[in-house]
């Protein structure tokens, strides 16, 4: 009997479905769509399935996939405990239908061989147990929650935003292939000449309690310094002088950021940069006023990090409470709150384009997101502690966390408008 039926379409937090986007369209007479001037055809790319892999990178792929399966099983290998009797090892391979000694095998490469047997079968039970929850899950009832007007707005333009950054970046990089190796090498010798000479300009002290952030303003001529006493102070470079004192925090400071144009062509009297504090609150600054410019609250947990998005428009925040939130710093209103960390959110940070943010906590795991839809595009596993600081490559391409597991992954993100592939390399 044939399933008339239709399936059922999953839906994320605050995603676009299709009416949405062919909203954007406008018909003209002809009733043939035509776009609105300076917009970008997000349908015809969403449509586009011309963008398969090649063989090299499905091998490629398969073979990161397989260093991160063996990473997963040396983690799991670990945690097992092995008899250190040598009968009751013996006993143990017997069980598993595994000889019992191997030739020239002495007892510690027997123990070692039955803990790599036993992390092997722990792995394909942790594989079967996920398989049928994800089964279970599929079978749940799917349910979202509806982004609002203005986030829909939001989306739109970071998607005609990002989307020529990308273009004029890819570009920019194919030119710099062509450059000829002895000139990149003569300058990166002329660049290590410098840095050898690096020394120190100027020292102060900033506050009796630990300075727990600093950050330069664009044009360098300036430094802000935040402290656990909740006290902002900007400095002036390189003579290290303080020239102004913020009041409003009264807990530890989390997180610095400024304007993207910021003492470069805005004005001091305007909202110039951000920061956020254990005392739940984001305040925007100018850099003509000791008090606050405006205060973004929402967050009911300590503020750890603010970022801003390369437009300058919005801004984004990690929090204690667990979730992770955009602000659009224009209208000074929250328009998204966004969940998917099981422990607190402690770091965050914006891809040059804008149309990525990327999201690290104390739950040892990162996530990627797409600003322009709103989902989850990649999942950053591999660290065994807190996630405390995320970086993005000037290139768009490499993204870097450290962690309190005293290591620092590098995710190479080989990424096109709409697909997404990723290759872990591990330090």
């Amino acid at each position: 009997m044939e399933d008339n039926s239709k399936a059922k379409t999953r839906v994320h937090f605050g995603a676009l479905d299709e009416q949405e986007n062919a909203k954007r369209l406008k018909l003209g007479e002809t009733g043939v769509p035509t776009l609105a001037p300076g917009s970008i055809d997000l349908d015809s790319l969403a449509d586009a399935t011309d963008l398969d892999m090649s063989e090299s990178s499905l091998r490629a792929r398969q073979a990161d996939k397989e260093i991160l399966e063996e990473f997963e099983r040396r983690k799991r290998a670990r945690n097992i405990a092995v008899p250190t009797d040598d009968s009751r090892v013996r006993m143990r391979l017997r069980e598993l239908d595994e000889p019992q000694c191997l030739f020239g095998e002495g007892p510690d490469d027997r123990r070692s061989r039955l803990r790599y047997l036993l992390s092997i079968q722990e792995g394909r039970e942790v594989e079967s147990e996920s398989e049928s929850e994800s089964e279970e899950e599929e079978a749940e009832e799917e349910f979202f929650t509806p982004g609002s007007q203005e986030l829909l707005e939001a989306r739109r333009w970071i998607a005609n935003y990002s989307l020529p950054r990308a273009k004029a970046r890819i570009e920019r990089q194919n030119a710099e292939v062509d450059i000829p190796l002895p000139q990149i090498k003569a300058s990166r010798k002329e660049l290590h000449s410098k840095l050898k000479n690096y020394t120190n300009w100027a020292s102060q002290i900033a506050d009796e309690r630990p300075v727990a952030q600093c950050a330069f303003t664009p044009d360098a001529s300036m430094l802000v310094t935040g402290a656990w006493s909740g006290a902002l102070k900007l400095w002036s470079v390189p003579q290290c002088e303080q020239v102004m004192q913020f009041r409003g925090h009264t807990d530890r400071i989390g997180g610095i950021a400024f304007h993207p144009d910021s003492t470069i062509s805005r004005e001091k009297s305007v909202m110039n940069f951000a920061t956020g504090g254990a005392d739940s609150l984001i305040h925007l600054w100018s850099l003509d006023k000791e008090t606050p410019f405006s205060t973004l609250t929402g967050h009911v947990g300590r503020v750890s990090r603010v970022a801003f998005h390369p437009s300058g428009r919005y801004l984004g925040s990690a929090g204690f409470d667990g979730t992770w939130r955009f602000w659009d710093v224009e209208n000074e209103t929250e328009l998204l709150l966004q969940e998917g960390h099981s422990k607190e959110v402690y770091a965050i940070a914006f891809q040059c384009d804008g149309s990525l943010v990327a999201t690290g906590g104390l739950d040892c795991v990162g996530r990627v997101w797409d600003t322009r839809t709103g989902r989850s595009a990649m999942t950053l596993e591999g660290h065994v502690k807190d996630i405390l600081g995320l970086d993005w490559s000037s290139n768009g391409y490499q993204l870097a966390s450290a962690s309190a597991d005293n290591t620092v992954k590098a995710l190479r993100a080989m990424m096109d408008v709409l697909k997404f592939g990723l290759v872990m390399i591990f330090g």
